[in-house]
C-alpha cells in the first residue's frame, strides 16, 4: 500500500522517479514543459528535478536542443535491474521461437502504477506485426494484459493496486466485474483470449497468459497480438494461445517458479 501521509515517505525522492517514469522509447529528449505536462508537476520544480537528476547522470540535457533524454547512471541501473530477472534469459529464446513460428508481436508486460509497462518484445523476422515497443504504457481498460494481470493477481495484491488512488477507478472497477470470467478462462484453458474490438479497445487480437517469478512481488504477462487480417480469433484461440500457454510452462519449468495457474480463492 502506497502511502503518501506515513512519515517515512520521501515525497521528493517520487517526484524525482515520476520524472524518470516520463521517459518514453519513442521520445527523442523531453523538455521540462513536456515531463510536467506528463507528470502533473509545477514546471519549478520539474526544473529543479531534472537538474539534479542531470547532475547525478540519471538524465543528460543537449546543448542542440536543452531537451533532456536518458543518462548513463539511468542506463546502468536498468540494465542492473533487467539482469536480475533472471527468467529473461531463457525466455528470450522461448519467445522468440513462438514470434517467429506463429507470426505474432509476443510482448512482457509489468504492472507500473495504474498501468501495464511493455518491458521486453519479440518480433517475428520476416512477417509484419503490430507496432508496440518496449516503454509503451497500457491502461487499465479492457486490452488484454490488464484484464489478465486482474485476473492472475491475488486479493492483496488488487487491494494494494486500488489502495494508491489511481484516476482510472471505474474502468478498473469494470475489469474486477469481469474478474471471475476471466479467472475461468484461464483456468478452462490456461489463457486469454481478448478480441479486436467487442470488449476491448485495441485493434488487435490477443491472448495472455500469466507468469510469475520468484524476483518479483506480483505477476507478470505474456502476450502474444496480431492484427485480424493476420491471425483470426479462431486461429489465436486454437493456436496461437495454446503454443504461448507451452511456452510459459516451459519457462516455469526451467526456472523452477510454481505454476501460475489460476488458485481458488476462499
Amino acid at each position: 500500500m502506497t502511502d503518501l501521509h506515513d512519515p517515512r515517505f520521501a515525497t521528493t525522492l517520487a517526484r524525482g522517479l515520476s520524472v524518470l517514469r516520463a521517459f518514453r522509447v519513442t521520445d527523442d529528449g523531453l523538455s521540462n514543459a513536456e515531463i510536467a505536462q506528463r507528470t502533473g508537476l509545477p514546471k519549478s520544480t520539474v526544473s529543479r528535478l531534472t537538474f539534479t537528476l542531470g547532475q547525478l547522470g540519471y538524465l543528460v540535457q543537449s546543448p542542440r536542443d536543452d531537451r533532456f533524454r536518458p543518462g548513463p547512471t539511468l542506463v546502468a541501473v536498468g540494465h542492473v535491474a533487467a539482469t536480475s530477472l533472471s527468467f529473461l534469459t531463457p525466455a528470450h529464446e522461448l519467445m522468440q521461437r513462438l514470434a517467429e513460428e506463429t507470426g505474432t508481436l509476443v510482448v512482457l508486460a509489468v504492472r507500473d502504477g495504474g498501468k501495464m509497462v511493455l518491458i521486453r518484445t519479440w518480433r517475428p523476422t520476416h512477417v509484419a506485426s503490430i507496432w508496440l515497443e518496449v516503454g509503451q504504457r497500457i491502461p487499465f481498460q479492457p486490452f488484454s494484459s490488464p484484464r489478465t494481470f486482474l485476473a492472475a493477481a491475488t486479493p492483496d495484491e488488487i487491494d494494494r493496486l486500488l489502495a494508491e488512488g489511481l484516476s482510472d477507478r471505474d474502468a478498473i472497477d469494470q475489469l474486477l466485474a469481469d474478474r471471475p470470467q476471466v479467472r475461468a478462462e484461464i483456468a478452462r484453458q490456461g489463457f486469454v483470449s481478448t478480441p479486436a474490438g467487442g470488449v476491448s479497445p485495441a485493434a488487435y487480437n490477443a491472448v495472455s497468459v500469466p507468469f510469475r517469478s520468484g524476483n518479483l512481488a506480483e505477476p507478470v504477462i505474456f502476450t502474444c497480438g496480431a492484427l485480424p487480417a493476420e491471425a483470426t480469433v479462431e486461429r489465436m484461440e486454437a493456436e496461437v494461445g495454446p503454443r504461448l500457454t507451452a511456452a510459459v510452462r516451459t519457462l516455469e519449468r526451467l526456472t523452477g517458479q510454481a505454476p501460475g495457474m489460476i488458485r481458488a480463492e476462499t
